[in-house]
């Protein structure tokens, strides 16, 4: 866990598991409640805190996507639309991020 916010990548994985936990509890366990169970206050509590989450993954990957020169054809977009999508972000941590190198590149560490 200490290994995975040493880097940007790490954090931008961090941010994406956390994010995409906050989503799964808001859609499978707050909504329902609220209007099934007529309780708001799951929602209320999990949907400010949702949105703060949804926002640090967008900066991370546009922070992360600038800093490794992604293409947004080729991953950006996808890391993106992952966070509207339940299970997405980890689907993007299993088949997309596992291919992008942890470490920095260290020639372009210098530019």
């Amino acid at each position: 866990m200490i290994n995975l916010l040493k880097t940007q990548l790490g954090r931008l994985k961090l941010a994406g598991y956390v994010e995409g936990t906050s989503l799964i509890l808001l859609l499978f366990v707050a909504v329902p409640l609220k209007y099934f169970a007529g309780n708001p206050a799951l929602v209320r509590a999990i949907g400010p805190v949702h949105g703060l989450l949804f926002l640090w993954f967008i900066i991370s990957t546009l922070s992360v996507g600038v800093e490794e020169q992604w293409k947004f054809r080729e991953t950006t977009w996808k890391v993106l639309i992952a966070c509207v999508i339940p299970f997405g972000t980890f689907y993007i941590d299993k088949f997309i991020l596992k291919n992008v190198p942890d470490e920095p590149d260290p020639e372009r560490v210098n530019d």
